[in-house]
């Protein structure tokens, strides 16, 4: 069946909760559910009271001729099916170095994703948090310590982690895979598992507790860019009433490829592989193809404007309104980026910093320095950093928060995330000068014990306090504010600028007045690569 076919079906009244009588009061108790395709048994952690249930399959295993096709249903079984351990992480080379997984090894067969409930009953219909991993689309798991849902789960929500095909199994595109394809359409197979799994949830989440009319995606940097794409997607956008956007969007900078370019970079990878047909691309090892995928000079494998997924570019789809109309929190970060790389670690004189604004925006560096000025070493460092930040993520998130608060009828709740992380344990480096690329995600998600790098201080608990807060309150009512936190206004006109929450050791809202210096990137993100 295919995603068009499958999407939008009710809700099957044969998933059936049926959590053991025993698991409130035994940890030794195993709490099971029977599900649209079959039973399932987990576990009982007695010391939070949640019930957890890893490695649930919601695709068939995308593997033989599956390789390189939207993903199929599950096939039903019999008996009851382990759900105690998380399933394999889809295929990745392992190129990030802070990624910590607790999965079971890496296979192609690995789209599967897990549950954290605190229900007790069938009855409870409590809101649902559906969470993609970060990774540049080539990395990353849902069994990922920062992921782990319990934290949320203690406060009233079922939170689930999804698996979703990566790199060159993901997001490979072919003109022979958009000839065998019934839409003709090719690439962004890791976005359509996505959508399934957000079928799965419609079909099957009332069976843990939850409330499939109260869904809320979220993400982080490449989960971040998919949840903005499942709420442009004509094949998603109806299956979620909330989405949380932690750091970049599919939209200006790090929009999808046109369809023509990555069938061109697909028959280029295709050769290099050594391969002389789909058939016999589809039968190469798994690992070969990434090696070949991390080869010098081959393009990364990204989201494509497919005519499917993507019916257009999502710009187009954002500013005709035509994207899910759901309330969006979404934000970035103080240190996305930082001044040392702009300036390919040279002194950050005002010279070097001018050489290097030239060499990559040319005509366009004077205006640049207008909006990132660097007269002084100092001013350098901090403009350097703002500019390699928005550069490679902050814009974008700008222009989806933009977008959506100008033609998505619903509102809008715009952050700025500043606290830096501490020093690490063993000593090896002191504290970062500002909030970098996914230092959030444990602060947000609740889960800085479960990262044991960092010698965590009382502030950085009350941060995580402030920001779990938010974020539940966000995924339960479709706003952040509640008793005991700082007031967050909407992102509305004030002043010339934008009210924006920071969120920090000191939270409060500010007039942000950045509007103009990502108008001025978006400007030129057409005509130069930043």
């Amino acid at each position: 069946m295919s995603p068009v076919s499958m999407r939008m079906r009710c809700i099957l009244p044969a998933a059936v909760f049926a959590f053991a009588a025993a698991s409130v009061a035994a940890a030794d108790s195993a709490p099971t559910v029977v599900t649209a395709t079959g039973s399932l048994s987990g576990t009982h952690d007695a010391a939070t009271g949640l019930n957890e249930f890893m490695g649930i399959p919601y695709a068939a295993p995308p593997v033989g001729p599956l390789r390189w096709k939207p993903p199929q249903p599950v096939k039903g079984w019999t008996g009851t099916r382990q759900a105690d351990r998380f399933g394999p992480r889809c295929m990745e080379r392992g190129l990030y170095d802070d990624m910590v997984f607790r999965s079971n090894g890496m296979s192609e067969d690995c789209l599967y994703l897990n549950v954290w409930t605190p229900a007790k009953s069938l009855n409870e219909k409590l809101p649902v948090l559906v969470y993609f991993y970060g990774g540049g689309f080539n990395g990353g798991d849902g069994s990922e310590p920062r992921y782990d849902g319990a934290a949320l789960a203690q406060r009233g929500i079922v939170t689930v982690t999804v698996n979703y095909r990566l790199d060159v199994l993901g997001f490979l595109a072919l003109p022979a895979l958009a000839k065998e394809s019934p839409e003709h359409a090719t690439g962004n197979y890791g976005l359509l598992d996505q959508a399934a799994a957000l079928r799965w949830v419609q079909r099957n989440i009332a069976a843990f507790g939850g409330d499939p009319t109260q869904v809320t995606i979220g993400g982080e940097s490449a989960g971040s860019m998919s949840v903005s794409a499942l709420m442009a997607s004509p094949l998603s956008k109806g299956l979620m009433q909330r989405a949380i956007g932690e750091s970049g969007s599919i939209i200006s900078n790090l929009k999808p490829r046109p369809l023509a370019l990555s069938k061109q970079q697909g028959e280029a990878f295709e050769k290099r592989a050594g391969a002389q047909s789909l058939e016999q691309l589809r039968a190469m090892d798994a690992q070969a193809l990434l090696e070949v995928a991390g080869e010098k000079d081959v393009p990364e494998f990204m989201p494509t404007i497919d005519g499917y997924f993507f019916p257009k570019p999502p710009k187009v789809i954002y500013q005709a309104g035509e994207q899910a109309h759901i309330p969006l929190l979404v934000g970035s970060n103080s240190q996305e980026g930082k001044y040392t790389n702009l300036l390919n670690d040279k002194a950050p004189t005002p010279a070097n910093y001018r050489a290097a604004l030239e060499k990559k925006l040319g005509v366009n560096a004077p205006e640049a320095l207008k909006f990132y000025p660097g007269k002084t070493e100092a001013e350098v460092k901090t403009s350097g950093t703002d500019f390699e930040g928005d550069d490679f993520i902050a814009l974008s998130t700008w222009q989806w928060m933009n977008l959506h608060r100008k033609t998505g009828q619903a509102p809008v709740y715009y952050y700025y995330f500043t606290q830096a992380r501490p020093a690490k344990r063993d000593g090896s480096a002191g504290a970062d000068e500002g909030a970098v690329h996914s230092g959030e995600i444990e602060y947000a998600l609740g889960n800085l014990s479960g990262n044991h790098v960092y010698a965590w201080r009382p502030v950085d608990e009350q941060v995580s306090q402030i920001m779990q807060g938010y974020w539940a309150n966000f995924i339960k009512t479709g706003n952040p504010n509640g008793a005991g936190l700082p007031n967050w206004p909407a992102a509305t006109s004030k002043d010339g600028g934008l009210l924006r929450q920071v969120i920090g050791a000191d939270t409060h809202t500010i007039v942000d007045h950045h509007a103009a210096r990502y108008e001025f990137l978006d400007r030129v993100e057409a005509n130069v690569h930043l």
